[in-house]
């Protein structure tokens, strides 16, 4: 290959071993970040600490629905708390509840509850489980 005066004909083209050096080095990089967003996903979405499930549901009144959820954490010593909602035949929330789950030697507790919705409810069901109990949920 001649060598061409860079100022008048820009920089000369990469060989063929740099090109598959550059691509080498380019697919190690994509894979190296793919392994720390990976990583990342995992310790922030990975392993919810707490899980809830509604069991049944049964209509009380016309405006209250007694709702059964079972609810596993994976430190039972731990309490939680969990959101339990009434829901009308549009699909709207109608009405909520916050439920705490006291610590137990039990991994997965069963707990039943009422809810009192503002128009008449068609279902109960649980919006979801943490471990971050608020304050006035827990006893003074």
């Amino acid at each position: 290959m001649i060598d061409r005066p860079a100022s008048r004909y820009g920089r000369q083209r990469l060989t063929g071993r740099q090109r598959r050096w550059a691509a080498i080095a380019l697919t190690a990089l994509v894979l190296v970040a793919g392994v720390i967003v990976a990583i990342v996903a995992a310790g922030r979405f990975g392993g919810n600490d707490v899980t809830g499930e509604a069991g049944a549901y049964q209509l009380v009144g016309n405006n209250t629905v007694s709702v059964t959820i079972s609810v596993t954490r994976k430190d039972p010593s731990r309490p939680a708390a969990c959101i339990v909602r009434a829901r009308s035949k549009d699909g709207a929330e109608t009405g909520r509840r916050e439920v705490l789950i006291p610590p137990s030697t039990e991994k997965t507790v069963v707990i039943t509850t009422e809810v009192t919705a503002t128009r008449e409810p068609v279902l109960g069901d649980i919006y979801g489980c943490g471990i971050d109990v608020p304050q006035y949920l827990v006893a003074p």
